[in-house]
């Protein structure tokens, strides 16, 4: 299986779900640094564009914002042969960045930077990064596509996985019990990844 995989905003190409899909199931994984051209959902997606351009996947992950990312470049290379498994994808993240309020997003923007302090990063994010997401909050996925996310998320809500699962008919959703790092869908994803195959 060759599998395209996306992290999340403070993943990485080595984290747990690239490393179980190499050494447990023996796929063959590409995972690019998704913030190698910016921390934004644009220049993110363009990292993974790059990567189909250059290469034949059979399938694509994007954990979070990675699976934003990877929605927004299957709606972009709509002639490209891959099926779609995100895992907890961050659609909508113009409307739950840090759950931040009008009064914060103003500031942001009249100041143009806000620090972003996460659990291991520590970042000056410009307001691009959500003039970006504003446009690519919400992509219509060309491709058939998984979608599993866990019913106890914090980080992103179950809800949008539920819209875009049901305004198309190409998208399915597999809700399962856990949070937003989804260590639980681990030992799933093949099984997850034999039926989308199949579809």
């Amino acid at each position: 299986m060759r599998v395209l995989f996306a992290h999340g905003f403070e993943g990485g190409p080595s984290g747990s779900k690239p490393t179980y899909m190499r050494e447990v199931l023996g796929w063959d994984v590409t995972s690019p640094i998704m913030s190698e051209l910016g921390w934004d959902i644009e220049s993110q997606t363009k990292v993974l564009l790059r990567c189909i351009d250059e290469n034949d996947f059979d399938l694509v992950i994007g954990s979070s914002m990675g699976g934003l990312a990877a929605a927004n470049a299957s709606s972009m290379r709509s002639d490209s042969d891959f099926r779609l498994l995100l895992i907890a994808p961050a659609f909508g993240l113009s409307d739950s960045w840090e759950g931040l309020s009008e009064d914060e997003l103003a500031s942001w923007k009249d100041s143009g930077v806000r620090t972003y302090r996460g659990f291991e990063l520590e970042i000056d994010l410009d307001w691009n990064f959500m003039e970006a997401a504003k446009r690519m909050s919400w992509p219509k996925v060309a491709h058939h596509t998984t979608i599993v996310h866990g019913s106890k998320d914090d980080v992103v809500s179950l809800s949008v996985s539920e819209t875009v699962s049901s305004i198309s008919e190409i998208v399915e959703l597999v809700v399962i019990d856990d949070g937003h790092r989804m260590k639980k869908c681990l030992p799933k994803l093949e099984d997850l990844a034999s039926d989308l195959m199949s579809r």
